[in-house]
């Protein structure tokens, strides 16, 4: 927060997700507009995988219960229950709606 460089790139990042999504930019998730150490992170939260399933499933054509499911299917708990936060595998998920063509 005291880096204004990176303040202004994130609340850019924010503006841009909200307009893609079509949503306010209060709704966008932290995980949408940062990366993580490497950007190589297969995985995104749950909360900006949920915000992406209208525009995926509108751009795929694709029942929006349909893409819900693929993303509940492709979500991994916390490790033993408690460690972590719960993440969604972008390339499992792909990859699954790939699969419906």
């Amino acid at each position: 927060p005291n880096n204004s460089d990176l303040v202004a790139a994130i609340d850019e990042r924010r503006k841009a997700v909200a307009e893609l999504e079509g949503v306010d930019p209060s709704q966008v998730p932290p995980d949408a507009v940062t990366a993580s150490g490497s950007g190589l992170d297969p995985s995104i939260s749950p909360a900006y995988a949920a915000l992406q399933v209208n525009r995926v499933a509108r751009e795929r054509g694709l029942d929006v219960a349909e893409v819900q499911r693929l993303v509940k299917k492709n979500t991994k708990g916390r490790t033993l229950g408690f460690l972590g936060e719960p993440v969604v595998n972008v390339v499992t998920l792909n990859n699954a709606l790939a699969a419906l063509g």
